[in-house]
């Protein structure tokens, strides 16, 4: 198949350091910007769930309906789906009472049904093959169910584990480096170790986001929640202009059919 055509089916961006360090600082921007709603704003977490989740809604239907990668549109969907990770986590934590440890086994229970049921559907959890709506509707429950999963880990580890939000950050951090040594010093399968990564990412991102904004007494620096959410973005903003957007690659059909 040729490489141009390859491109033009994906829907998602290439997987390079570059897309690494957009997504943390988007998930970093989704814990300031869901607690400048919910908190500062004071909406609540019902209300501001709520509203995150009709624009997440909308911003995965634009995806899908989409016919080539924009990287605006995609960057846009992943901050939407980190913002309501935020509140949903922080929903299912607080007002709904089953804590940071029920919350996250709850999430890693739905995660892995997603994933499952998608392994189960297409023979792969790839993000090579998000090119069909099915499997972009596969992908985008994944990614959200993911986000918000590692809200819940990483406040679960920072209160209830103790660590604190800068223990917590370097747990994370550590995780993520024995992915990447997996990766380059192991066979183990591509697909499982961005899975991880992606989880990973959230949890660090919402743990640096949280030493941002929360209380001094709490661990945090207290600084301000809009503030801090708009250098973040800003940073986001910039990094999608300089560095290289495209979008991902394919696998032919004889690849796809040795997985």
């Amino acid at each position: 198949m040729d490489d141009r055509y390859e491109r033009a089916l994906s829907k998602v961006p290439e997987v390079t350091l570059g897309f690494w360090i957009v997504k943390i600082l988007a998930t970093t921007l989704g814990e300031t910007g869901g607690d400048t709603v919910t908190m500062t704003l004071d909406w609540g977490y019902l209300a501001g769930t709520a509203l995150f989740a009709v624009l997440l809604v909308g911003l995965v239907v634009a995806q899908i309906m989409s016919k080539r990668f924009h990287p605006v549109l995609y960057w846009s969907t992943i901050v939407a789906s980190t913002t309501f990770g935020t509140t949903m986590a922080d929903f299912a934590d607080r007002s709904l009472g089953i804590g940071y440890t029920g919350g996250s086994t709850l999430l890693l229970a739905c995660l892995a049904a997603v994933l499952g049921l998608w392994y189960a559907t297409e023979g792969t959890v790839s993000v090579d093959t998000v090119s069909t709506p099915r499997v972009e509707a596969f992908y985008w429950g994944a990614i959200t169910f993911s986000q918000t999963l590692g809200t819940a880990l990483g406040d679960w580890l920072a209160d209830t584990g103790g660590l604190g939000y800068e223990g917590g950050a370097l747990v994370f951090a550590a995780a993520l480096a024995v992915v990447g040594a997996l990766y380059y010093r192991t066979s183990v399968s591509r697909v499982t170790l961005f899975w991880a990564a992606f989880i990973l990412t959230r949890p660090l991102g919402a743990t640096v986001g949280d030493f941002l904004d929360k209380p001094v007494a709490d661990g945090g620096l207290n600084l301000s929640r809009p503030l801090a959410s708009a250098v973040i973005g800003a940073f986001i903003v910039a990094l999608i202009v300089l560095l290289p957007q495209r979008a991902g690659r394919h696998p032919t059909e004889g690849a796809q059919a040795s997985r």
